[in-house]
């Protein structure tokens, strides 16, 4: 092996470690809210509006973010993310041992949190493409996925025991020496990329919004993930209840996480070795399959159909998501990516808390059937439907 591609694997370590552990500690913060906000006394509404404050920054911000990112070094503006999110976290975890924790105080931190991930979270294409040859973007994209995954599966389950034996603040004590840990991985990486001048901001956001209207099966993709994310909301949402009270209680409802967490694990494994030449068109027909679940949660099925189907729907994500990654690496210019990343991101997380959102009160009016039928309608007609775009049928990848 050359010095160089040794060099390569080591900055692509870095930057795994780096990006596993940013998830790992994001996984943990909302169990971690969730009990310091109640344990004191806070009501639904004050709850709600914590974590709302560190998600709709980030929404909002995320164009920005992803232009800043383009425009600038995308590795100083992580490490530079980082660190932000070092202070308010620390912030957050002294705010907490105090007698009477101040809300306000911590919604504040939450909200330049939000800020700071938003001009985190578009830098991840730019340094892997920086990092990773071509050949092998796809397996470090499903590497990063792996990392997701296991952040997914253990951060609730690393808050969970941290909160019952030290308390809430322990948490974001963990949370910040995790961004100050990511942040010292990412310092090690040696990108050689900068950014460009000459333009203004908000020019850029355009000429990132025109490569995303410019393919459509880009655009026609993105809005078919946009209604798997939102009937992700549906489900997590409407589910509970329907599992609780009608399939035999909590215990299924935890099963049922478990077994789509493994598979969405099994799935960024398994897109290691898989290739596929019409992976657009692939993927989108894959995530047709989450429609199952939520269909036979509607019609009353047995537990161990809806937890299997729930297991397989999450694996094709799980699979598709890193090969997705790899064909919008290879066909989208380097300039513009991250700012096409933070376009991405705007829709997936919106998508979601929306499908949140409407759920509880389309199922308070017509029972849970209905917006259970109705979102699995959607998702598949979206996500189907784009086999009749002619870029979605035409694209072919012989190599990513």
């Amino acid at each position: 092996m050359s010095a160089g591609a040794r060099s390569a694997r080591t900055a692509f370590r870095l930057l795994l470690w780096a990006r596993t552990i940013s998830a790992l500690s994001d996984f943990m913060v909302p169990a971690a809210l969730a009990i310091a906000i109640v344990d004191r006394g806070g009501t639904p509404g004050e709850l709600g509006l914590v974590l709302a404050c560190a998600l709709v920054p980030k929404v909002v911000l995320l164009p920005f973010g992803g232009a800043l990112a383009d425009r600038f070094d995308a590795r100083r503006a992580a490490i530079a993310a980082d660190a932000v999110r070092v202070v308010t976290q620390a912030l957050i975890a002294l705010e907490l041992t105090a007698s009477s924790p101040d809300v306000a105080v911590i919604a504040g931190a939450q909200v330049v949190a939000g800020s700071a991930a938003a001009c985190s979270l578009p830098t991840t294409w730019p340094l892997l493409i920086a990092v990773v040859p071509p050949p092998e973007r796809q397996r470090a994209n499903s590497l990063l996925s792996i990392g997701r995954s296991v952040g997914l599966l253990l951060g609730p389950t690393i808050a969970g025991t941290l909160i019952l034996t030290t308390g809430p603040a322990a948490v974001f004590v963990i949370d910040a020496s995790a961004f100050a840990a990511g942040a010292a991985l990412l310092s090690r990486v040696r990108t050689g990329r900068t950014g460009h001048a000459g333009r203004s901001l908000w020019a850029d956001l355009r000429a990132g919004w025109a490569e995303v209207r410019a393919r459509d099966w880009y655009w026609t993709s993105l809005v078919a993930h946009a209604s798997w994310n939102f009937a992700s909301g549906v489900l997590v949402t409407i589910g509970p209840s329907v599992v609780i009270h009608r399939m035999g209680g909590r215990t299924v409802w935890v099963v049922l996480l478990q077994a789509g967490g493994i598979g969405l694990l099994a799935g960024s494994a398994l897109a290691t070795r898989v290739r596929l030449r019409r992976p657009v068109l692939t993927g989108n027909l894959g995530f047709c399959v989450y429609a199952a679940p939520l269909l036979l949660l509607a019609a009353g099925a047995t537990a161990p159909m809806v937890i299997g189907a729930y297991g397989v729907a999450m694996a094709l994500a799980g699979l598709m998501d890193p090969i997705w990654d790899s064909t919008v690496q290879a066909l989208m210019p380097e300039h513009v990516l991250a700012r096409v990343t933070a376009y991405e991101l705007v829709l997936s997380l919106g998508a979601q808390p929306l499908g949140v959102a409407l759920a509880p009160t389309l199922a308070a009016a017509t029972g849970p059937g209905v917006p259970l039928v109705a979102t699995a309608a959607i998702v598949a007609a979206t996500c189907a439907g784009t086999a009749a775009v002619p870029g979605v049928r035409r694209l072919r990848v012989d190599a990513l």
